[in-house]
C-alpha cells in the first residue's frame, strides 16, 4: 500500500486524475473502475476538462461502476447512473454500451450480480479502480461485516452510510436501504486500486484502514494486502494517521 499525503481536496483530485489520465493514454482500451459520491467529483471534473481541451481519449475505455441502490431506476436522479451521466459519461466520448452499472431494478438481485460479475470476467477484469470510502471503512458498499463479501452482491447499507446518504435525498425515509454492489474478488484483483480519503469525517476511517489490522469490520483495511494500492489522503483526512508519517509525505506498508 502507497499512502500519498496532499494538501487539500483539489491536491487530491489532481493526483487522481493525473493517475487515471495516465492509465489511459498507456492502455487506451483500459477497464476503468469508477465510484460516485462527493469525493470523485474533482477527478471527473478534471478528466472532462482535459477531454474537453483534447488530451484524453476516451472511445475505447470501458467502465463498471462499483454499485448501484436497489429500487431506483437508472432514470431516478439520485441513482448512480444518473450520477454518472451528469457527471462524466455525458460529458466525454465514453461509448453506452461499454459503460456498465448493476441493474437496481433487476427483479433477481442474485441473478444480477451474477451476470454483473461474468460482465466484469469478460471484460478482462478491472486495470484500474478508483474507491471513496466511508465513514465506517466502507468501500463501495462493502458494509463492515464479519466476513468480507468475495462476489457482487445484495448489499444491506448501515446506519451510519443512510445517515451519509442522508443528504441526496428529500427525506431520511427516502434513502434507499439495499444495493448491489461489486465485492472484493473484483477489487483485489484490480490491476492497480486507487483510494481518495478527503475531509475530517474520514479521518477514523483513514486511520483504522492504513494503520490498524486487517478485518472485514473495516473493509478499506484489506487495501494493504492489495498487489498495487495507493490510497490519496488529503491533510484532514490524515488528522490521525502518526506525525512521522504525515511529515514523510508517504508511507509503504507490506
Amino acid at each position: 500500500m502507497d499512502v500519498v499525503f496532499v494538501e487539500d481536496y483539489e491536491a487530491m483530485s489532481r493526483r487522481a486524475a493525473e493517475i487515471v489520465a495516465g492509465q489511459i493514454r498507456q492502455k487506451p482500451d483500459s477497464v476503468l473502475g469508477l465510484a460516485t459520491g462527493s469525493t470523485p467529483l474533482g477527478l471527473y471534473r478534471l478528466l472532462c476538462r482535459w477531454y474537453a481541451a483534447g488530451r484524453l481519449d476516451f472511445s475505447a475505455v470501458t467502465t463498471f461502476n462499483l454499485d448501484e441502490y436497489i429500487g431506483l431506476s437508472p432514470t431516478h436522479p439520485q441513482s448512480y447512473h444518473a450520477f454518472m451521466q451528469e457527471h462524466l459519461f455525458s460529458k466525454v466520448n465514453l461509448c453506452p454500451a461499454r459503460c456498465f452499472l448493476p441493474d437496481g431494478m433487476a427483479g433477481d438481485v442474485l441473478a444480477e450480480a451474477g451476470r454483473y460479475d461474468a460482465r466484469i470476467e469478460a471484460a478482462g477484469g478491472i486495470d484500474l479502480q478508483v474507491l471513496g470510502i466511508g465513514r465506517n471503512g466502507h468501500i463501495g458498499f462493502n458494509e463492515p461485516d464479519d466476513h468480507f463479501a468475495v462476489r457482487t452482491h445484495r448489499a444491506y447499507l448501515s446506519d451510519d452510510t443512510i445517515q451519509a446518504n442522508a443528504r441526496f435525498f428529500p427525506r431520511l425515509a427516502d434513502v434507499p436501504r439495499e444495493a448491489i454492489s461489486v465485492g472484493m474478488g473484483a477489487i483485489m484483483k484490480a490491476q492497480h486500486v486507487v483510494l481518495l480519503a478527503s475531509g475530517p469525517d474520514k479521518a477514523e476511517a483513514v486511520h483504522r484502514a492504513v494503520c490498524g489490522v486487517v478485518t472485514p469490520r473495516v473493509p478499506a483495511s484489506i487495501l494493504q494486502l492489495h498487489r498495487a494500492a495507493t490510497v490519496l489522503v488529503d491533510a484532514d483526512a490524515a488528522a490521525l494517521v502518526p506525525e512521522k508519517w504525515r511529515h514523510a509525505g508517504r508511507i509503504h506498508i507490506g
